[in-house]
């Protein structure tokens, strides 16, 4: 992105979209997943560059909330939570840029942001903004930091961004020694890993035309440290996985909008997995939006069937377009209540359930989660877990099988509900093997919980 050298800022400078981004986020916590999506939808018109450079402040802002916090509370007078939200996420975001973003001048940080007060009327803040951020831009290498031997858990929180209360959850599931490998894990610099439609495509022509599309992308099965990995983790990664290195937006490409493939997670494929689907099985995915489990199900059982349900019109309808899109004709989409029983009894070879969740494995990708969740919340979830679960065990026939999956680390909604479908006296579940926890770190993008259980006959 260009700096500019003087001269006033316009509503679609890409610091103010993404300003405005930040502050919807911090008044609508519930639309932030859809908030950085929807304002560079509008702005497609903008070059390549300043729409990563839209997408790199907004996602580091969020990121690095609390530190930035820290910074700017050590400099300012009027403490981050008492100031105006846009003067807060004005000062946040050149902070980041005057930390994080060797390629923006402190001095272009600096004056744009103050052209920003000007831009939203607070030319009275516009001294106290220049000062704190000068200051920031001269100091911030000085501040002291928690020291990590004396106070872990504020010195993790600080250095991750994560609030306390979640530092302590982590190292309760996790344990102290693989704390700070899931918090690089949640770091690291993220790609965007796809299934290809292998009712079109084989992976290895998939991944020619994404290099003639100009996208740097690996079939993740060659990727040596990877296997490893998963070899140590008892996985096999699947063929049909392919990591994207760089890219601007999916939906441009042709590949995409052929339905060649379809966008999801490494560890979110390998938990639909696990050798449990017959080419002719019937199977139900109780909470599938946006339908990643189901259509992954779907190209597996080629010559099956999938039942993919979800709440509500709006969740089934992103099953749907990406079903369409795909040309897939043996899934069929339906709104319908997990909580209830809207299903026939012994009928399912396969029953998948990936469960709503805290989702605190999945923090890298989604990082306004930390912010977003409360501890109170968690037994909540898992209470919700298991009204879904009561009916979901009965769907399965004798002789099928059970996958129980979530994006979180949390004992009460991971290994605690397993336990309970165990228990439960009316239908009878063992084992396929030991759960399996997969962890946020180098390859492995998002964090997932795992378990395949078999209904006795």
């Amino acid at each position: 992105m260009t700096e500019k050298k003087s001269g006033k800022i316009g509503l679609d400078d890409p610091r103010n979209i993404a300003l405005e981004v930040l502050t919807l986020m911090d008044k609508e916590p519930a639309a932030s997943h859809k908030a950085l999506k929807q304002a560079l939808d509008k702005y497609a018109y903008l070059e390549k560059t300043q729409r990563a450079f839209i997408s790199v402040l907004v996602r580091g802002v969020t990121e690095k909330r609390i530190e930035l916090d820290y910074i700017i509370n050590n400099f300012s007078n009027t403490k981050v939570n008492k100031q105006k939200p846009y003067i807060r996420n004005i000062l946040r975001m050149a902070t980041y840029q005057i930390k994080y973003m060797d390629s923006v001048p402190d001095s272009a940080a600096c004056n744009e942001a103050v052209k920003l007060a000007n831009l939203h009327h607070f030319m009275n803040l516009k001294g106290f903004v220049n000062g704190v951020l000068r200051t920031v831009a001269r100091e911030y290498k000085n501040i002291a930091y928690p020291d990590r031997d004396k106070d872990f858990v504020s010195y993790l929180s600080l250095k991750y961004s994560f609030p306390e209360w979640l530092i302590r959850h982590y190292i309760a599931y996790l344990g102290q020694e693989k704390i700070e490998e899931v918090l690089d894990g949640f770091d690291e610099k993220r790609s965007i890993d796809i299934r290809t439609n292998t009712s079109k495509i084989s992976p290895k022509d998939l991944l020619a035309r994404l290099e003639a599309e100009g996208l740097k992308a690996c079939l993740i099965g060659e990727e040596a440290e990877l296997v490893k990995r998963a070899d140590e983790l008892g996985l096999k990664i699947p063929d049909y996985a392919i990591r994207i290195l760089k890219v601007d937006r999916l939906d441009g490409l042709e590949t995409f909008a052929e339905g060649l493939f379809e966008v999801q997670d490494l560890s979110s494929m390998m938990a639909g997995e696990g050798g449990l689907i017959k080419k002719d099985a019937k199977i139900l995915d109780l909470c599938a939006a946006p339908g990643g489990k189901s259509i992954n199900a779907a190209l597996i059982a080629s010559q099956g069937h999938v039942t993919s349900c979800d709440l509500t019109f709006d969740k089934t309808d992103l099953i749907r377009e990406n079903v369409e899109r795909l040309g897939l004709t043996n899934i069929d989409i339906m709104e319908a209540d997990a909580r209830e029983d809207n299903f026939e009894a012994d009928s399912y070879d396969l029953v998948i359930a990936d469960l709503p969740c805290s989702g605190l494995g999945i923090c890298g990708r989604k990082p306004d989660i930390k912010y977003n969740i409360k501890e109170e919340d968690l037994k909540s979830l898992a209470s919700l877990q298991r009204q879904i679960l009561d009916r979901a065990v009965k769907y399965v026939k004798p002789g099928g099988y059970l996958i129980y999956s979530t994006c979180t680390l949390n004992w009460d909604e991971n290994e605690a509900n397993v336990a309970y479908i165990l228990d439960k006296q009316d239908v009878t579940y063992s084992k396929v093997e030991d759960e399996l926890r997969i962890l946020p770190s180098k390859g492995f993008q998002d964090g997932f919980f795992i378990a395949r259980l078999k209904r006795e006959a």
